[in-house]
């Protein structure tokens, strides 16, 4: 095997067929698995065990920590070119050493923050919806998908055998988020209020039913800003919505919201579940049908189910 002159500790063992590759530096979780096994395309070399050429890429994204990087940008950040990039990080991939995301996107083997890598692959996505949910602790219940709010159409994908789930929403509705961790490590994802908006906005990206009416009833949000995404939402059903559960409810940090919605009611009745079954008694100043009554909404809240 070639002489390995790396500027992190690496260990080196022999485990059947497959070498073993780690790095210890915790900051860009490095490590991989140099497997000797290979199927690529015919026009790519594979190479058996590391190069040097492949070394010296290795080297070289370890010292500018970088955790995820696209093919078509990657010289820029290392402030050198390749003249044979592509099969450097199609050997790298083959022997277990990067992940690749999709097609351009590649992730070290070991980086494992599926908010931070969906949001890379959305290309500045908003991660949203039932994620978002669990993330505020509104939910006990773990989504096996990532929700992520884009501005334009991107096909579902799977990424470390997990479903990332892209929701496309008007620009408008691209609001409400906060920003977490630094450096590679950031993400944005929807705050509180903007969670739930999305939630009654789009209930089937949040659960069940009675997952989002516990977690409205738990949530600590304020008036104005629940007053100022709707609005934006422009959707009188969610408006109703969250206006007669916040009263049922009485969140006493909501009344104002609970006024301003009253004004969004219009004419026609809407079922308090969307797409629940078409009965239950008519709430005039709501204009709306309780197809799950209160005394159920309440047994919800405080069962958790």
């Amino acid at each position: 095997m070639e002489q390995m002159n790396f500027a992190a500790k690496i260990s080196l063992k022999v485990f059947k067929t497959s070498y073993i590759y780690t790095s210890c530096n915790p900051k860009t979780h490095f490590s991989g698995l140099i497997d000797t096994q290979y199927v690529m395309a015919d026009s790519v070399y594979k190479s058996k065990n590391l190069t040097s050429e492949q070394l010296h890429f290795l080297k070289r994204i370890e010292e500018e920590e970088i955790l995820y990087f696209q093919l078509a940008e990657i010289e820029k950040e290392l402030h050198e070119s390749y003249t044979n990039l592509n099969e450097i990080l199609e050997n790298l991939v083959e022997k277990g050493i990067l992940i690749r995301l999709e097609k351009g996107k590649y992730c070290k083997a070991n980086f494992s923050d599926l908010n931070v890598l969906a949001s890379f692959i959305s290309n500045g996505g908003t991660i949203a919806y039932w994620s978002a949910l669990h993330f505020h602790n509104l939910t006990d219940r773990f989504p096996n998908t990532t929700f992520v709010k884009t501005n334009y159409r991107k096909r579902n994908t799977n990424i470390l055998g997990s479903t990332i789930q892209f929701v496309y929403t008007k620009r408008e509705k691209r609001i409400g988020a906060i920003h977490m961790g630094y450096g590679q490590n950031a993400y944005a994802i929807t705050n509180m209020e903007a969670t739930l908006v999305d939630c009654f906005d789009q209930p089937r990206y949040a659960g069940d039913w009675a997952d989002l009416l516990r977690a409205f009833y738990l949530a600590d949000v304020s008036s104005e800003k629940m007053i100022e995404y709707t609005k934006a939402y422009q959707n009188q059903s969610l408006i109703k919505r969250m206006g007669y559960l916040a009263e049922l409810f009485n969140k006493k940090k909501l009344m104002d919201f609970v006024d301003y919605a009253k004004t969004q009611t219009g004419k026609r009745y809407i079922l308090l579940e969307p797409g629940g079954l078409d009965k239950g008694i008519f709430v005039k100043r709501w204009k709306i049908r309780l197809n799950i009554d209160e005394n159920s909404i309440m047994q919800i809240i405080e069962s958790g189910y």
